[in-house]
């Protein structure tokens, strides 16, 4: 039981993740289609630049004032070709494309719940671990401080402030949960033990299946270590657990 807008929000957040793998993030048709998408049967504006001013409220009080909406489509499209040609690591260029995003605020509404999925659409691109992890959930449970973060970058026209909140909250959602592949990796490595011999004991016959889906995302979590980090490929080469995949384990444990 809830308000109808509560379960039309929903379902649309179902329907945008089950197209999440469509998206390319700096395409902005798949942009609009997501917003469309997000914002059906709640805004007439739904996949569509706004068309008047906007502003950003906390407790009554103006926070930020958006460019005209005359500016928004050359903006968005300069922060898209950003996104095409940097080369700054998806962590930070997710969280940079979040910030610049939430400044030009570029829809009447559903901006939060946008710039939330792109990034986590940016940071899956990189490695697919991100998919199951609820980064968007940890941002919506400390929405006061995402919010006083954005106005202080704002404040101080540096967006340095966002960023490194917006990586603890990777940080924190990457270090409370794993995918169902990575969990399993960690309770079976014990000590330290080569990849044939914990892809044995998975009981897995595909290599590339088992580097893509429990070797690469528990090594990008930092759950994982190489014995020899240095010699990525060598025969010698064995994994281990870090202090984040212990103490992710104790927490399950609980």
């Amino acid at each position: 039981m809830a308000p109808p807008r509560e379960i039309q929000e929903v379902r649309n957040a179902i329907a945008a993740y089950d197209r999440f793998e469509q998206w390319h993030p700096h395409a902005e048709k798949d942009l609009l289609k997501a917003h469309r998408i997000l914002m059906a049967g709640l805004l007439d504006e739904a996949g569509a630049y706004r068309h008047g001013g906007v502003r950003v409220m906390d407790s009554g009080q103006v926070i930020h004032m958006a460019p005209p909406a005359g500016r928004v489509p050359a903006l968005m499209q300069d922060l898209l070709r950003w996104l095409q040609t940097t080369d700054e690591h998806p962590l930070i260029e997710g969280s940079v494309f979040h910030y610049e995003f939430e400044f030009i605020h570029p829809f009447a509404d559903g901006n939060g719940r946008v710039g939330r999925l792109w990034q986590t659409l940016i940071l899956t691109g990189w490695n697919q671990l991100f998919a199951d992890i609820p980064v968007e959930s940890l941002v919506h449970e400390h929405q006061a401080k995402y919010y006083r973060a954005l106005q202080a970058s704002t404040d101080r026209t540096d967006s340095a402030l966002f960023i490194e909140f917006m990586l603890k909250m990777v940080l924190d959602a990457a270090s409370s949960t794993a995918a169902p592949q990575v969990e399993r990796l960690l309770e079976i490595l014990e000590g330290e033990m080569a990849r044939e011999k914990i892809q044995n004991a998975l009981g897995l016959q595909d290599r590339k299946s088992f580097r893509e889906r429990y070797l690469k995302p528990a090594l990008a979590a930092g759950l994982i270590e190489m014995t020899l980090p240095g010699k990525p490929n060598s025969r010698l080469q064995k994994y281990r657990q870090t202090d984040a995949g212990r103490r992710w384990l104790k927490r399950k444990d609980v």
